[in-house]
């Protein structure tokens, strides 16, 4: 189905669908393809505390072991995964070694910074993605919290009464803790709220002296477990 049905159906459905993480085999069908021609294959996954994908590539890399393939855990999901995947193929194409193009993305990792809003802690709940999260549901009607990515898992960061606070709240995080040397990758995430995300892009970009930023939808498996509604950043410090 398309992206439009799936989110149609989403909300109107009772029972979420289940989504799961790219089996081994999947793995050692493509390993088997790069690995005769001897060059290192690096590998830049979502974080493993919310996805199986490098348990599953770690364990497809144990029937090559002559091959140089790397696993990397990147802790992060959505839009900075993107960004850190854009940068690991911008180097390549420049000419950088797999040491190097390994080492500024595990350097990076640490450096990132997600925050997000959701409509609803809903989703969240039925997928089990809550992590720290999960004080907050006695209260979700009262609150519209601001969610982050801590050690691979979702945690609140802070709370607001209004969705129009926490946005406001959200802006100030990017323009307090970004570069100001355009060195952070900015971007906006969204999930069916392009209007949103266009606005806040425009928001950010302007105090930032930035170009147009890179706004990304986020995809169905992500939004299973987030809802519709998502709004979110990411950057590096």
């Amino acid at each position: 189905m398309d992206k439009a049905t799936f989110m149609r159906r989403l909300r109107s459905e009772r029972t979420l669908p289940k989504t799961a993480a790219p089996p081994p085999e999947l793995f050692v069908r493509e390993f088997a393809r790069l690995a005769p021609t001897g060059e290192p294959i690096l590998c830049i996954h979502p974080s493993s505390e919310i996805s199986g994908t490098v348990r599953s590539a770690l364990t497809a890399r144990q029937e090559f072991p002559g091959a140089d393939i790397r696993v990397l855990d990147t802790r992060v999901v959505a839009a900075p995964l993107a960004t850190l995947v854009q940068l690991a193929v911008q180097m390549a194409a420049a000419g950088e070694t797999v040491d190097v193009i390994e080492a500024r993305l595990a350097g990076l990792i640490p450096r990132c910074r997600l925050y997000f809003l959701v409509a609803t802690l809903e989703y969240l709940a039925k997928g089990g993605r809550i992590g720290g999260a999960q004080a907050l549901l006695g209260s979700v009607l009262q609150i519209k919290p601001i969610l982050t990515l801590r050690d691979g898992r979702v945690e609140v960061l802070e709370r607001e009464r209004t969705h129009k606070r926490a946005l406001a709240r959200l802006q100030e995080l990017v323009l307090t803790q970004i570069p100001r040397d355009g060195s952070g990758h900015l971007c906006v995430m969204h999930a069916d709220v392009p209007e949103q995300a266009l606005a806040l892009a425009e928001e950010l970009r302007g105090p930032l002296n930035l170009p147009p930023l890179p706004i990304f939808d986020v995809p169905p498996a992500i939004v299973v477990h987030g809802g519709p509604g998502i709004l979110g950043v990411s950057f590096f410090v």
